[in-house]
């Protein structure tokens, strides 16, 4: 069963090894060891703290096999960006050129580098190991096809439930950077039109060592007058606030919970700049408080044939891990626990219509720390659509599953878009 919980000092090896995997470089996660400690002392001072509003804090996550033990990917939270020093991005205005004389109006699109987003809260360094996305991972069956991108979804959407159980460490509005479009070899064609010009170095080079994007050597550097994007070549004006391939993934489960692209873009890459307000995502207008029940346990004798049943339980839930019920009238939801301060999060099957009961199996409310009768939030991992019957509100708040398109599990680096 994959399950969500903070980070702590005894998962170091692993993060390390995670570090040093992820490309492109995750700046939450230092590739020095001791940087890397660091780190993860300030995230596990952070869960602990007494906060009234946000800071300095860090938030990391790990996804964790609960069969193995194994970490399996991990996300995190910026309380406030450029705490230290400015978040700098590119903001992307829209001016009008005119002349009565000449009967002309033109709207021009300008880049002004901006650091309007210092202070925002920030989702973060974002990682799934590629052997998830594959549909499968070390010591554990084949994933059913879609488990892949709710394992996604699980990781990254937890955050959000963080949030909502905990206002008062995070500011209304939230900000999340993506991966611009760059080609095989790493090259952006927007860091090639604009950054090279000003750095003389390659893309891939600056982004190991700006350490996310509160570098002083940033306002040094980059140009301080707008930049007009018709003065752009072609090729760079294309990928402004396009998502990189590898960032679809990540793109959907973002505007799945409530995200929206910003006018803000990278100021490397050109990447979008998603941001929600915190009260109109999902884990918020969505969030269920239910009392956990338990329930009957399937049983299964050594050496009898597995069932359907059987096997997804050994596969990690695979059932709940699909993100798509094969039970009727329920629906996979996004549970999570905070008994004392340990915050965990899973997927689970339970009934669709707004149950106070979240009937949990055993080994789910062992990973969640809960017992009958305590509480836990419960979010639908995707919204159900209208029945066929009913007659949907033109503004009826409504999401479908994803479609087999542009929504489902894609290639094997998929999910890892959500940058740095």
């Amino acid at each position: 069963m994959l399950f969500v919980r903070p980070g702590r000092l005894s998962d170091l090896d692993a993060l390390e090894k995670m570090a040093r995997a992820a490309r492109p470089v995750l700046h939450s996660l230092p590739h020095d060891r001791q940087a890397l400690e660091a780190r993860v002392a300030l995230s596990e001072d952070s869960f602990r703290a007494d906060v009234d509003f946000p800071g300095e804090e860090f938030y990391l996550f790990v996804l964790e096999d609960s069969a193995t033990g194994e970490l399996l990917g991990t996300s995190s939270i910026v309380a406030s960006a450029g705490y230290a020093a400015p978040f700098y991005a590119f903001r992307n205005d829209a001016l009008i050129h005119a002349s009565r004389e000449l009967r002309v109006s033109r709207k021009i699109h300008a880049l002004t580098m901006s650091h309007e987003l210092t202070g925002k809260s920030r989702l973060a360094g974002f990682y799934l190991d590629p052997s998830v996305l594959d549909g499968v991972h070390a010591r554990s069956e084949a994933l059913p096809p879609q488990a892949a991108a709710a394992a996604a979804h699980l990781l990254s959407r937890a955050r959000m439930i963080y949030v909502a159980a905990n206002r008062r460490r995070f500011t209304s509005e939230v900000f999340s950077l993506l991966l611009g479009v760059t080609d095989d070899a790493g090259v952006s064609p927007f860091w090639e039109a604009v950054g090279r010009r000003f750095f003389g170095r390659d893309f891939p080079e600056i982004e190991k060592i700006s350490g996310g994007r509160s570098a002083t050597f940033i306002a040094e550097v980059m140009p301080s007058y707008p930049l007009y994007v018709p003065l752009l070549p072609e090729a760079a004006q294309r990928v402004l606030g396009e998502p990189n391939p590898k960032s679809l993934l990540a793109y959907d489960i973002h505007l799945e919970e409530g995200f929206e692209p910003d006018r803000f873009v990278d100021i490397f890459d050109a990447g979008p700049v998603l941001t929600a307000h915190v009260d109109r995502s999902a884990c918020v207008t969505h969030n269920e408080t239910r009392t956990v029940r338990e329930t009957a346990e399937p049983r299964h004798t050594a050496g009898a044939p597995r069932t359907p049943e059987t096997a997804a339980e050994s596969a990690g839930g695979a059932v709940a891990a699909a993100g798509a019920s094969q039970v009727p009238d329920t629906q996979t939801y996004l549970v999570a626990s905070n008994r004392e301060g340990e915050f965990r999060c899973l997927l689970a099957e339970l009934p669709a219509d707004e149950s106070e009961g979240a009937t949990l199996a055993s080994a789910a409310r062992a990973v969640l720390e809960v017992v009958h009768g305590d509480f836990v939030r419960c979010v639908p991992l995707h919204r159900r659509a209208a029945d066929p019957g009913e007659a949907a509100d033109d503004d009826a708040d409504v999401y479908r599953e994803p479609s087999a398109g542009r929504s489902s599990v894609r290639s094997a680096s998929a999910a890892q878009g959500a940058r740095r």
